[in-house]
């Protein structure tokens, strides 16, 4: 949603904060600023529009200061204006805060302030927060934030500086993800580790409720409450060259192509072959336990939940057991019915997801066995569920996911095998599924090579004002990742359609100048795929197909053609969505668009 970084210890704040930001842009990009604690008082730059307008507002000034905080913008309450960008001071300008989260109760608290004299000068919720600790503060900064905390509803994660404490650092978490890095005579606090790797792999996440104490030195952990928590130091496994480019136009190429590498990290020491089962020990369930699951609900938003469509069609198959697929921002909000016998698995890349860390607990509430699916080591979801599986995808900083979406569906694979093998897969059905499995991270570099091909379809099309992407069965969720991808980076307007609802309403839209995706696979479902396709055509429309390789039926029915190899049907999204991550990727490199960044977007909402 946004993105935090502060600095305590003897080096110069600035580069760091600085740097901090740009490895966290991808959280959000309407405006940025920073404050640093100088001998005469706070400094505080703020600019509209990305980082590298803060940079220009800050020109070549060499700033001798070793302690600060900075902010890059996802606006939620506010337009993305100077004035509205973090960080916020009090009157006096002697505490800066930045926040991410939103103030729930912002306006009861505005009123309140305003009558003990208070100005309020922004259109932001984050403005309300530091004069409430500015209201608060008797002497001493973290009990300030301790009192004023507590009044505040929504969620925050921030980060507090002032004047009169110069050295220390107060961070506090309530529902937004802070870290502490642990360093040598420095410390660092961020909204995830990717802002300080360069600098320390040490770690302490930030529960909610818990405020913590920062300086050079030493980083005290409480509770809201004043309870002392003893913090445990994790170290980060990931390494700075994983969130570089290296050599890429952009991360989100980067991350396309390293789906053979990610996908087989997904399964990488879980495959027991001899017993054709994969070995899923973060779940935290014995054998016994997973057969007496009979219905799963998994929860997830965005991409993920993409992902949990496919899931549902290949756990459904493999396993027979009744799979229900929910919004995680409509299941947080009503009434769903529970048993003894229900499982909720939570899908989220980052585990921050807002609504699907609420779904995750609404569902606890009710002694369901809560699940998570995450990327991140150390993320609230997977703190905070009864168990999980990592998708081990390393960290993925494109705005739009992919390589995320690949290892989810094919950790989803593991978790339907195990299933079906706690019920009525043998042993050899198993196996056979893991041979396909392992045969996969090579057929993806083998797609990735049609790069040019694709690229060359992309030309053709760029200028198109509308996409409609279809797909039959387990590929259905396919088309809509396929058009999800292209209508968040190209600004293309892009619906994805089971192929046979098309001519319950989409039909009336095509005609020449509208592309038409279609996943036209050798599956069950082919015959029926084609006859769609003849539909397209019929009215003029233009058909790009993701077809079996082998397949020399469908070239002559559409436009272009994109093979991919063949494999086990219920793994053939793993292969098909590949060519639509490039299509979309290379279509909006052509209109110019900002393919990491793109307008109105941040990564962790």
């Amino acid at each position: 949603m946004c993105g935090i970084v502060g600095y305590v210890g003897p080096k110069k704040a600035l580069p760091i904060l600085m740097n901090g930001l740009k490895r966290l842009e991808y959280r959000g990009y309407d405006s940025a600023g920073i404050a640093l604690l100088m001998e005469d008082g706070l400094m505080v730059a703020k600019s509209a529009g990305k980082i590298a307008r803060l940079e220009e507002t800050l020109g070549d000034t060499d700033y001798d200061c070793t302690h600060g905080i900075a902010h890059t913008r996802w606006a939620t309450h506010g337009e993305p204006t100077q004035l509205n960008a973090h960080p916020h001071t009090d009157e006096k300008c002697e505490i800066a805060l930045v926040h991410n989260g939103i103030i729930e109760n912002f306006r009861t608290l505005k009123e309140f302030l305003t009558r003990q004299g208070f100005e309020i000068k922004t259109e932001t919720d984050t403005e309300i927060l530091v004069h409430l600790i500015r209201f608060n503060y008797k002497g001493s900064l973290t009990e300030a934030v301790r009192i004023a905390l507590p009044q505040v509803e929504g969620t925050y994660g921030i980060a507090v500086i002032s004047s009169l404490h110069p050295g220390v650092l107060v961070a506090a978490r309530m529902g937004s993800p802070l870290v502490i890095g642990h360093g040598e005579g420095e410390n660092f606090v961020a909204s995830d580790v990717s802002a300080m790797l360069e600098y320390t792999n040490r770690v302490v996440y930030l529960d909610d409720g818990e405020i913590a104490t920062v300086t050079a030195d030493e980083h005290n952990i409480t509770t809201i409450q004043n309870v002392k928590i003893t913090p445990q130091i994790e170290e980060v496994s990931w390494t700075l060259d994983m969130i570089e480019k290296e050599g890429y136009d952009h991360f989100m190429l980067k991350e396309i192509h390293e789906q053979s590498v990610t996908l087989r990290n997904a399964y990488r020491g879980r495959l027991n072959y001899d017993e054709g089962i994969p070995r899923l020990g973060g779940l935290n369930l014995q054998y016994d336990e997973l057969r007496e699951i009979k219905r799963v609900i998994i929860t997830a938003c965005g991409t993920s939940w993409h992902a949990a469509l496919i899931g549902e069609y290949i756990i459904e198959e493999l396993a027979r057991v009744p799979v229900e697929v929910e919004y995680a921002s409509e299941f947080r909000y009503r009434s769903p019915i529970f048993d003894d016998h229900t499982m909720l698995l939570a899908i989220s890349q980052s585990g921050e997801t807002a609504d699907t860390l609420a779904a995750l607990r609404e569902a606890k509430k009710h002694g369901v066995t809560g699940l998570g699916l995450v990327n991140v080591v150390g993320s609230t979801i997977a703190r905070e569920t009864d168990g999980g599986v990592y998708i081990h995808a390393g960290p993925e900083i494109g705005v739009a996911s992919t390589k995320a979406f690949t290892s989810q569906v094919m950790t989803l694979s593991l978790v339907a095998t195990l299933l079906g093998r706690m019920r009525h897969l043998s042993v050899q059905q198993g196996q056979e599924i893991l041979d396909f499995i392992q045969k996969i991270p090579d057929q993806v570099e083998t797609i990735l090579q049609a790069e040019e091909q694709i690229k060359e379809i992309a030309t053709q099309y760029y200028q198109a004002n509308n996409f409609l992407y279809l797909g039959r069965g387990i590929n259905f969720p396919v088309a809509l990742e396929g058009a999800l991808k292209l209508k968040e980076i190209s600004y293309i307007h892009a619906e994805g359609y089971p192929a046979a609802e098309m001519k319950h309403g989409p039909i009336a839209l095509i005609d020449e100048n509208m592309p038409v995706v279609v996943i036209a696979l050798k599956d069950p479902v082919y015959d029926k795929v084609m006859s769609n396709i003849s539909e397209v055509r019929a009215r003029n429309g233009s058909v790009i197909a993701v077809a079996t390789e082998g397949d020399t039926e469908i070239a002559d029915r559409v436009n272009h053609v994109i093979y991919i190899p063949e494999t086990f049907r219920l793994l053939t999204p793993l292969l098909s969505i590949i060519p639509l991550q490039l299509l979309a990727y290379h279509i909006a490199v052509m209109r110019n668009c900002p393919v990491d960044q793109p307008r109105n977007l941040a990564k962790s909402v």
